[in-house]
């Protein structure tokens, strides 16, 4: 008996040492953002071995779904801007759906060019984006420096090393955008998609990918004590709700519950949040 036991530990040793060798690890961890109109600040830690060693610690900064003016107003987007400022990020990245009407673009866009990073802010767009206002948008964009990844890839350098960035356009229009912009890159690089809807990353291949992060499920919004949603913007229903989630072929998703609202100005046990993942080096 003892024998067999002592196969069996042998055996789960390696099998489990195999996994981890090679893989990616997260470690997760929330706490009050301590800013009104920003409920938590959720921390992702992600190791991988891909990620450069120019690029340990290197600190992403991701919100999504402010529909600005919605729950959020203007007293949550400046505590937002010092929020941000305040996590010390290397890059912004924004998942769409920015605005509750053409009015709202311009005094939005203003206020987030004061968030200071040393790498830029890159964004894809949401539903709501490309339904109005969408030139306006682009203008925004332009003028304040920010980087629109419409089907693009962009490329972080830091002391000769590199990682990309990636972004979907109009990821429920999968006639046009169903092809997915990591296709051409290396599978050697460490490569983030950038994109609103997570139901992307499930329908079509997006090979290449060591991360995606994506927005508009809201956590649901209106939540049973965080348990149980009865509207979940996604044909994959709660699978891909909120927080660290895989698609079939186990790439991880960081899917946030976002800032703002839509149809009601109400959260429910889905509290509004920033997003911070810390990239490290994976150790051999």
């Amino acid at each position: 008996m003892m024998k067999n036991l002592f196969y069996i530990c042998i055996l789960s040793l390696l099998f489990f040492s195999s996994c981890k060798s090679g893989s990616s690890m997260f470690s997760s961890s929330k706490s009050g953002s301590g800013y009104k109109g920003i409920s938590r600040v959720r921390t992702y830690e992600f190791t991988h071995p891909d990620v450069p060693t120019a690029f340990d610690g290197f600190r992403i900064a991701f919100i999504s779904d402010l529909h600005y003016r919605s729950l959020f107003k203007e007293k949550g987007l400046a505590n937002l801007v010092k929020l941000l400022n305040n996590q010390h990020a290397d890059a912004l990245l924004i998942g769409g759906d920015l605005h509750e009407g053409c009015e709202y673009v311009q005094p939005l866009l203003a206020a987030l060019s004061g968030v200071k990073t040393p790498m830029g802010t890159y964004v894809v767009l949401g539903n709501n984006d490309y339904e109005a206002c969408y030139d306006d948008i682009v203008r925004g964009l332009q003028k304040y420096g920010m980087h629109l990844l419409e089907h693009k890839v962009d490329t972080l350098r830091r002391d000769g090393e590199e990682i990309l960035i990636a972004g979907v356009r109009n990821p429920f229009n999968l006639k046009k955008n169903g092809t997915s912009p990591t296709l051409g890159l290396s599978p050697d690089d460490f490569v983030i998609l950038l994109t609103h809807t997570p139901d992307y990353a499930e329908d079509v291949p997006i090979t290449n990918t060591d991360l995606v992060l994506a927005g508009h499920t809201h956590g649901g919004q209106v939540t049973l004590f965080g348990l149980y949603a009865p509207i979940i913007p996604s044909h994959y229903g709660k699978r891909f709700r909120t927080g660290l989630k895989y698609n079939s072929h186990h790439i991880p998703m960081i899917i946030t519950n976002g800032i703002g609202t839509s149809n009601k100005n109400i959260r429910l046990f889905a509290p509004s949040e920033v997003v911070m993942i810390i990239l490290h080096q994976q150790k051999d």
